[in-house]
């Protein structure tokens, strides 16, 4: 036989197998024919013919579980592998500089005036910890950009537009709607965080999150103070409401002037509306009941502070006056009404030598922000009578 022949002889000889679903259909009709040969010559199954038919239930049974096997393998979508993209490389290598920058390694990527700009992604961390950590600033609109914003305020005291029935070629009167303007400008606010160096050298000390909330807690405790009292010619906070209820004792509160305070507020805006107020205040009103003894205060988790009033959300802070001659005790409202500009570009300078003698160093944070109300009729106030 020649090389020839022999490549050949395969060519010839080839069959494809026969797929799955063939080869049990094969089966079942070998299975069908020794039923047909012992029922025709009405006899049982041989020794020969009953190891048969057993050996072929069992490869038709591994056949059939083979087969439920593919078909639920198909119901199965395969899970793409995702490779870090670059923004991530970047992301976690400005992450890596940025530490080294804090350690003190070596200098900032980009250095302005007054330190190192944080990496953007870092920088929006601090100020989502910023929202998280004060109620009233995640409830207030917000712009995270930097320059002056210029808004319309649309005066309804000393404006005249209405509506009113005309009759056929009747001429209309005029009104005349006006406006003022608020400005949100550029404050520049400092907070100071100090990291002691045997605590930021530890290999399991998660340094980056623990700058990210010690700025972010300053920047939050200082804008809830801010957002709320405010300060002469800076910023705007919601005590500087025009719509006030003011209180018949200089010393209590009673149930009617909660809902007094409440009703002042137009319907249109009460759908995202809560209440502001100090923790002593919060006491008092605890143990108000209306007339069949129930508290107006209702227990519920799901809701800010885990309470109710009136049935609206009730968020406590200390920043609020407590209940004295004159003060403004409790604000209420959709709190969307005051805005406040924040810069998102947070800058960054690290004293390595002002605590050296502590073994420290301090973190020094630079925020640009500002606020007004800038939608009046959103808020009202409670105050306390003047005797």
């Amino acid at each position: 036989m020649t090389f020839q022949n022999v490549l050949a002889k395969p060519e010839i000889e080839y069959r494809s197998m026969p797929s799955l679903l063939e080869q049990r259909n094969n089966l079942l009709d070998e299975m069908d024919g020794l039923l047909k040969k012992a029922k025709e010559e009405t006899r049982a199954f041989s020794d020969e013919e009953t190891k048969r038919f057993d050996d072929i239930k069992s490869e038709v049974a591994k056949i059939d579980k083979t087969l439920a096997a593919e078909e639920e393998a198909r119901s199965f979508e395969k899970k793409e592998v995702k490779k870090p993209s670059g923004e991530e490389e970047q992301r976690a290598l400005d992450e890596a500089n940025f530490l080294k920058f804090v350690r003190g390694e070596e200098r900032a990527l980009d250095v302005a005036s007054n330190g190192g700009v944080i990496p953007t992604h870092i920088a929006n961390k601090i100020i989502e910890k910023v929202k998280e950590l004060s109620p009233i600033y995640s409830m207030a609109t917000i712009y995270n950009v930097g320059g002056d914003l210029v808004f319309p305020v649309y005066d309804e005291a000393t404006s005249s537009i209405s509506a009113t029935y005309v009759d056929d070629l009747t001429e209309l009167t005029e009104g005349t709607g006006k406006f003022t303007t608020v400005k949100l400008q550029n404050f520049i606010v400092g907070c100071l965080a100090k990291i002691s160096k045997s605590l930021m050298n530890r290999t399991d000390f998660d340094l980056l999150s623990f700058v990210i909330t010690k700025v972010a807690k300053a920047i939050a405790e200082f804008l809830e103070k801010e957002l709320i009292v405010g300060t002469a010619t800076k910023m705007t906070g919601v005590l500087s409401s025009t719509n006030v209820v003011t209180t018949a004792s200089g010393a209590a509160i009673v149930a009617d002037e909660l809902i007094d305070l409440q009703m002042t507020v137009p319907e249109v805006y009460q759908g995202n509306a809560s209440w502001i107020l100090n923790k002593s205040t919060f006491k008092a009103i605890r143990k108000l009941k209306d007339g069949d003894g129930n508290y107006l205060l209702n227990k519920d988790a799901t809701n800010g502070f885990g309470w109710t009033l009136l049935g609206k959300p009730v968020h406590i802070t200390e920043s609020m006056p407590e209940i004295a001659l004159n003060a403004k005790v409790i604000a209420y409202g959709d709190f969307s009404g005051l805005y406040v500009k924040l810069a998102q570009n947070v800058e960054l300078q690290v004293l390595n030598e002002k605590y050296a003698t502590q073994h420290a160093i301090g973190v020094v944070g630079y925020v640009e922000v500002d606020s007004k109300i800038v939608e009046p009729q959103k808020l009202a106030l409670l105050k306390m009578a003047a005797a």
